[in-house]
């Protein structure tokens, strides 16, 4: 099986070395801008402040590997560590301006390749 991808855009954030970025994304952290091709602008339209999205993107200073910890295993970890090393994160959207998205506490280096974009979904828990 053969399978490609195509970068739709970039995330910046503050952090330009791994040993500064965080573990894990916090809604507490320091905005992050979200920049999507020109050419892809338009998959923007239906979006707006407060919306939730899924963010996709490529890990590429990740070790391609199978990590365990002794009590869990690599999919059940957030590592960047694994077969492949895709990152993925919710978050609400604060800013859309043209085809930059802000969001805030992304947990992944400046320049990172952002693979796609897609709405939350959440089902309530209602125990």
């Amino acid at each position: 099986m053969s399978t490609s991808l195509s970068f739709i855009g970039h995330i910046s954030t503050p952090y330009v070395y791994i040993k500064d970025c965080p573990r894990n994304i916090s809604p507490d952290g320091p905005e992050c801008k979200i920049t999507i091709d020109k050419s892809f602008e338009s998959g923007l339209r239906g979006l707006s402040e407060g919306d939730h999205i899924l963010i996709l993107y490529w890990l590429a200073e990740a070790k391609r590997d199978y990590l365990e910890d002794g009590k869990k295993g690599t999919f059940a970890l957030r590592t960047p560590h694994r077969p492949n090393p895709i990152g993925a994160a919710v978050v609400p959207i604060i800013a859309l301006k043209g085809n930059v998205i802000i969001v805030r506490g992304l947990d992944c280096l400046t320049g990172t390749a952002l693979l796609d974009i897609k709405p939350a979904i959440y089902k309530e828990n209602n125990q």
